[in-house]
């Protein structure tokens, strides 16, 4: 195979990803706008539940330490 055969394949394969990709897209796009987020939400709240329960959060995220941080690296 020559450079020019390898050239225009990977042009053809990422052409062909291109239109794909805007196909996905449409059916991603399509997807959201048809969810029903109070049912998803409800549905997924005792997993989330049970999440919390397992690995109850942190009392602190450690943002407030970070900026304290770097607060005083840019004095």
């Amino acid at each position: 195979m020559t450079d020019e055969e390898l050239h225009r394949r990977q042009k053809e394969y990422v052409m062909g990803w291109k239109v794909v990709g805007e196909y996905l897209e449409a059916e991603r796009r399509e997807h959201v706008r048809q969810a029903d987020t109070a049912k998803s939400l409800e549905a997924l709240s005792g997993l989330f539940d049970s999440a919390v329960w397992l690995h109850p959060p942190k009392p602190s995220s450690g943002m407030v330490e970070m900026q304290a941080i770097l607060a005083r690296a840019r004095r």
